[in-house]
């Protein structure tokens, strides 16, 4: 039997404590905690149509919604002909998690990511890991009062290096997130966001101002993948990455290899092809270990074998950093230099045990690694990544115009709730 996923939300009792969302410390009493809605604001992106009806411009769904109904994502409201956001500076879950479980592996290893999420989504994956408060509505969570000034000033108390958009997909709450990246664009801090790339080139571009990495999960190299198991289309999220590539936005990738779904590896190999010759050798690629979730509880967790395939088969096309995840110990967590093959950073799950880059390079062989390593502040020029060298590398993307200096934070704790 098939459920929506409203239905199949209202089959299943959430409590929201014992995922950890709802735990405050001493000093945020005064943040107020409920259930339901706390602010709105008027969305930038909609078009007006007649009898109050509008066209949401924001994803690709492109919603068309009437007067006093929510689009798709359930987050967002037509009130008389105008489109407002619904959880603007409305989180659900706020915690502070050790970056690498974003995953970003070539971001500020061993630093601290204040990390946020709102209720919704506008995608229905089958396999989400966090359906408890994507597929549901705002006023069915515990919400605080965050607006963006107060998630920066948290950041910044608890010594992170950056703030991600998280958990559910982040295109929902943009006006948040896009608010909260023109704060940190004045700080020592990176703006980031976790993300299924499901947004429309306008808002994107906008959003790349002040966006400094961008994880995005590339759930499948197949149409029907996605429409069948997301309810959304490829070619979007193809999109997506161009553009992030040609703004200078720090990019890695995640691929959730799920059994009989999307572990062909003929289809595998299409994908890491297309990522090669779009682009480039040196973006970061995980393959993730699935486990039972949602909807898709029947099926069995990945191989390891498959994940393991599905790397070597990568690395023989030619990407340069291929990672397998969700398998703590594994050796395929570990950075490995593309030059002369040594391990430069060690990892244990989320916990870095060495690091084996120095100024942006290759502690053994001086060749340049593709990311965000060691930063220092700088208030007159910016520079995401280091360039120690004038060395050129194929397939390493050119710095953004908008690019910056932020300090090196103190190592996280995983999986720290902060209220």
């Amino acid at each position: 039997m098939l459920y929506s996923r409203r239905a199949f939300l209202k089959q299943t009792v959430c409590i929201f404590a014992s995922f950890g969302f709802s735990f405050i410390p001493s000093w945020a009493g005064s943040i107020n905690l409920k259930q339901g809605l706390i602010k709105t604001k008027r969305s930038p992106y909609f078009k007006k149509l007649n009898n109050k009806s509008i066209m949401c411009t924001l994803c690709p769904k492109h919603c068309v919604v009437a007067d006093g109904q929510r689009g798709y994502c359930e987050v967002r409201e037509n009130r008389e002909g105008i489109y407002y956001s619904l959880v603007y500076g409305n989180p659900c879950a706020v915690h502070i998690d050790p970056i690498e479980k974003k995953p970003f592996f070539h971001v500020l290893p061993g630093s601290g990511v204040f990390s946020i999420a709102t209720a919704g989504c506008n995608l229905d994956c089958k396999f989400c890991q966090n359906w408890e408060i994507s597929q549901a509505k705002p006023e069915e969570t515990l919400n605080y009062d965050l607006p963006p000034s107060k998630v920066v000033a948290l950041a910044k108390e608890y010594n992170c290096s950056a703030i991600a958009s998280t958990y559910v997909e982040p295109t929902i709450f943009y006006e948040y997130m896009y608010d909260i990246g023109r704060i940190t664009a004045k700080e020592n801090i990176l703006n980031t966001c976790h993300s299924n790339g499901y947004i429309n080139p306008e808002p994107l571009k906008a959003l790349c101002k002040y966006l400094d990495a961008a994880c995005i999960d590339l759930k499948a190299f197949s149409e029907k993948f996605y429409q069948q198991e997301t309810e959304g289309n490829l070619a979007p999220v193809l999109n997506t990455l161009k553009i992030l590539k040609e703004q200078g936005v720090h990019i890695e990738i995640v691929n959730l290899v799920i059994p009989t779904k999307n572990d062909n590896m003929k289809i595998i190999r299409e994908m890491v092809e297309w990522i090669k010759e779009t682009l480039g050798s040196y973006i970061p690629l995980h393959f993730s270990r699935f486990y039972p979730r949602y909807k898709l509880k029947n099926l069995p967790p990945t191989p390891v074998q498959t994940l393991e395939q599905a790397r070597d088969l990568a690395l023989k096309a030619g990407l340069k950093y291929v990672y397998i995840g969700n398998v703590p110990g594994h050796p395929g967590e570990n950075t490995y230099c593309p030059h002369c093959h040594k391990l430069i950073v060690r990892r244990l799950g989320y916990y870095i045990e060495a690091i084996y880059i120095k100024k942006g390079r290759c502690g053994y062989c001086g060749f340049p690694i593709y990311g965000v390593w060691s930063t220092k502040n700088s208030n007159t020029k910016a520079n995401r990544f280091n360039t120690a060298s004038k060395i050129k590398v194929a397939g390493i993307p050119k710095r953004g115009k908008n690019t910056r200096l932020v300090k090196m934070a103190p190592k996280a704790e995983p999986n720290k709730s902060v209220l």
